[in-house]
Parts: structure tokens; sequence; C-alpha cells
């Protein structure tokens, strides 16, 4: 067991978050046998908490050749019911990051296992959060986006995974500028569209906005230029506008409202798809 978390970790000023990954030793989420946990401040690393667990499980040896933990290593190692104490304190009352749910569940699915009462944590994916902050990578899974962002990480270790999980976190408060408070809020959704001026040099279009909600500054503009602003793309729309720029990127084109647009241009509708910068330099 790595445990480098001094009686500071359970003081003020707590971490701004913590971060969780577990690996299992079989298909069974209860079947913990390595957790890690790591603290972050002020965008920096405070505490770190590791150990291997006997899962009281199988090991699968498909799960083995992942993480590379065998029934050997086990051996004489704690079960979850001897760290809940430790998982709780490092966890409860906190903001909690896991790439994906994986370990939330399996979190859960221990408590139960071994008897213990449920860890009360608010979560946050991280894995979300990286979709958001850069949509064009083509996949957001932990290793690719620690190579992409210079992150150093041994995969399916379960305290490099968190480590890495709590920089990217960290990287993607830097990149957009949403704060932490800001990703753990729910999504907002999108108002109406708004009222399309009754002139204008898009009078009489039917605008879909992809990359920008149907709200958003863009599709002001449009309808402040007569467009009517759809909620989606339609058999009656006739423009599809790729907000931010002149570039379409990867988001742009595994977009539903894309992919809808291109279904009704090889069916023979007349739409458009042109970018933002285009469209406005078009009509001055």
């Amino acid at each position: 067991m790595r445990d480098d978390v001094s009686s500071a970790a359970f003081q003020s000023p707590p971490p701004d978050f913590v971060v969780i990954d577990v690996e299992t030793a079989c298909s069974r989420a209860s079947s913990i046998c390595q957790i890690g946990i790591v603290g972050f401040r002020n965008g920096r690393e405070i505490f770190e908490y590791e150990t291997l667990l006997d899962p009281c499980d199988e090991f699968n040896i498909f799960n083995t050749r992942i993480h590379g933990i065998a029934a050997h290593h086990v051996v004489g190692q704690p079960r979850f019911g001897d760290v809940h104490a430790i998982v709780e304190r490092h966890l409860a009352g906190r903001t909690t990051v896991a790439h994906s749910f994986f370990d939330k569940s399996a979190l859960a699915a221990a408590c139960r296992q071994h008897d213990q009462r449920m860890i009360e944590t608010t979560w946050l994916d991280s894995v979300r959060v990286a979709k958001r902050a850069w949509p064009d990578l083509e996949n957001h899974k932990l290793g690719g986006l620690a190579r992409y962002l210079g992150i150093e990480h041994r995969h399916h270790d379960a305290l490099s995974d968190a480590r890495a999980a709590g920089w990217v976190i960290v990287k993607a408060i830097d990149q957009t500028g949403i704060s932490l408070d800001e990703w753990l809020a729910p999504p907002r959704k999108p108002g109406p569209p708004p009222t399309p001026a009754e002139a204008g040099p898009l009078l009489g279009e039917r605008v879909a906005i992809v990359g920008e909600p149907r709200d958003g500054p863009l599709a002001h503009r449009l309808a402040a230029l007569g467009a009517k602003v759809m909620t989606s793309v339609g058999t009656s729309t006739n423009v599809l506008v790729v907000a931010g720029g002149d570039r379409f990127t990867r988001a742009t084109f595994t977009s539903p409202a894309y992919g809808k647009a291109e279904a009704l241009r090889r069916a023979g509708k007349p739409i458009q798809i042109v970018s933002e910068q285009t469209l406005l330099a078009a009509i001055g």
C-alpha cells in the first residue's frame, strides 16, 4: 500500500477535487483489485493514495492481461472493507473525478458486496469534459488524451490513471476557461430560436446551426439578418451554418446535424452547408 497522505489531506484547505481509478479482477464490477486516488488543488497534486486489494473473487486472464495484476499479487493485501473508511475520507463530500463512470459503478458495487455504506460524493466524468474541451480528437480514451496533452502515464495502473485523469481536468480548465463549478453544473438547455427580422439579406432562409446552440450569438446575428433559425435540420432547412471560423472540424463532420444535412443533399434536397465566416462574407 502506498499512502503519501499526511493528516493535512483531511484538513483545510481541502482539495478542489479528487480523482479515483480502480482495476478489477474479473467482469464483476465489485472485484476491485487496485485503487488509486489523487487530490488536486490550484492545478497541482497535493496527495496520492494507492493500494492493491484482495477482491475476494476470481482473476480472469483477460483482466490480468490488461493491468498485470494476478491472484499471487494480492495475497495478504487488504480487502475493500478494510480500506473503505480511507476511501470514504478522501471522497465523501468532495468532487470526485473518474474517466467514465465505470469507477463510480465499481465503487458502488464493492460497497454492496462488502456490506459497506455508500460513499456520498459529487461525480464528474472527465470523458465528458475532454469531449467538450477537445472535440476534434478522434477519441477521448485516457491513453490518447495523455499522449496528446503530454501527460506522463502508465495505462491501467490505477494511481497513474487517476493522476492522468486529474491532469485532463486541470488542462481542460486552462484550455476552455470553464471553471470546475461550471463543469459540474448541468448542461444548459437551449431556449427557443430568436424571432427573425422582418427584412434583411437572409429573409426567407431557413437556417440550422451546428457548433452553437439555437439561441446563441450566431443565431441572434442570423435572425437579425432575416433568417429563420430552425431547432434542427429538417426537410425545409435550406442552409446549415457551421459556427466558428472557416474550417470544418472532426466535430462538425461527426455531428448529427451535418450527417442529416448530407443525407438530405444526397436525396436531392437543395441544402447548402457553409461556414459562418463564408456566409457572413458573402452577404457583406
